[in-house]
């Protein structure tokens, strides 16, 4: 990917500016990818988190707070995206028999298999996504952007 390209100019940019651009094409460049693996199957990347965080759960519900804490990408309308979930079947909402104020997620039989049809996606995602990076040069980047 060469940012100068992308951003059309000719002028060098400084080595610090361009690491942040080029870091934030990166990033645009995998969303794009990631949101179109998602739309057949009428999800967001942020409901296709949700899902993926519920079934780590492991049949043990979660609350607004756990879902919250545990996105990739913070955000505050995780009640919302949940309520989209109930409405396609994939997670249920329940009120905790031991605490009525609380409510807990879980993901539902429904959601479970479509998250695997997800994953594939995603997967094929990924991989094309990394098709030029070998497994070295994957955990150098990865110990590079742990410097974060």
């Amino acid at each position: 990917m060469n940012v100068e390209k992308i951003i059309k100019t000719d002028k060098q940019i400084p080595i610090t500016s361009r690491t942040i651009i080029h870091l934030s094409l990166v990033e645009t460049k995998i969303n794009e990818m990631m949101t179109a693996a998602l739309k057949p199957h009428g999800v967001s990347l942020q409901q296709f988190n949700v899902l993926r965080i519920l079934r780590g759960q492991k049949g043990k519900p979660a609350n607004l707070s756990t879902l919250n804490e545990r996105m990739v990408t913070k955000m505050s309308n995780t009640t919302r995206l949940v309520d989209k979930l109930i409405l396609k079947g994939y997670v249920e909402r329940m009120v905790c028999p031991s605490n009525r104020r609380k409510v807990e997620i879980n993901i539902t039989s429904n959601g479970e298999s479509a998250l695997s049809l997800m994953d594939l996606a995603m997967k094929e995602t990924e991989e094309k996504l990394l098709e030029n990076f070998s497994t070295d040069d994957l955990r150098s980047l990865n110990d590079l952007l742990d410097k974060f």
